[in-house]
């Protein structure tokens, strides 16, 4: 069983009066999942640290994405943070190891998304003319062992946006990814843990300093063989 603990003050990446940022680990879903197990929910209350409100997210992150996540601390908050997010107003950076090799050193995906269902596998992402326009910026960072480390930039927040993009953007699934892992956009079972982390984040404000966080490249990426050097991404 998968057990998470709500991180301590002195750990966070950013707080102040009105907003905090949580290093999200993979596995903590932000809604509660229908199925069960833990959720950000179970955390709202220690996440206080002396206020009478509870912390609000502002944006969501996949269960299996880590990473940088906003937290408002008071409903006026709330409401501006999210106003930021629908207007692009918000800096954010990924990293994720992808199944294979991408020759390019850089580029911009710009390809539009829409939700496709079966009964057989259920729900994901595709690419449909028809759907919600998505753009993602990308830069390679380095390769090792047929795996490719790259910078994800997404000016847009489609559901799924990088993980789709990164098989119809880039011609490879993110490994640990069981929706997206295969060529041609099938299914595949894959033990690894997903391979995506939101490593920044930025939101600038009126009259006050930006928001701005880094949370720390996890543990599962500096398992896979890449370089101190490569990871260590400001």
């Amino acid at each position: 069983m998968l057990v998470l603990t709500p991180p301590k003050e002195s750990e966070l990446p950013y707080i102040d009066g009105e907003a905090i940022v949580i290093d999200k680990p993979a596995g903590l879903a932000v809604d509660r999942p229908k199925r069960g197990g833990p959720c950000l929910e179970d955390w709202l209350n220690e996440l206080k640290f002396g206020f009478k409100r509870l912390p609000r997210p502002v944006h969501r992150l996949d269960q299996d994405t880590s990473g940088c996540l906003l937290l408002s601390r008071n409903p006026k908050a709330l409401k501006r943070f999210a106003k930021a997010f629908e207007n692009r107003q918000v800096t954010k950076r990924y990293i994720g190891i992808l199944d294979g090799v991408v020759q390019d050193d850089h580029g911009m995906i710009e390809l539009p998304l829409g939700k496709y269902s079966t009964a057989e596998t259920g729900w994901k992402m595709i690419v449909d003319d028809a759907g919600k326009p998505a753009r993602t910026g990308w830069r390679k960072i380095a390769q090792q062992d047929e795996m490719t480390l790259i910078e994800f930039m997404p000016e847009t927040g489609r559901t799924h946006q990088i993980r789709a993009h990164s098989l119809y953007g880039l011609g490879h699934g993110l490994i640990g990814d069981p929706v997206y892992m295969g060529v041609d956009g099938t299914p595949q079972k894959e033990m690894k843990p997903l391979m995506l982390h939101s490593h920044y984040i930025r939101i600038d404000r009126d009259n006050k300093p930006p928001i701005e966080a880094y949370a720390q490249v996890p543990a599962r990426f500096r398992n896979m063989g890449f370089s101190t050097d490569d990871l260590d991404i400001g």
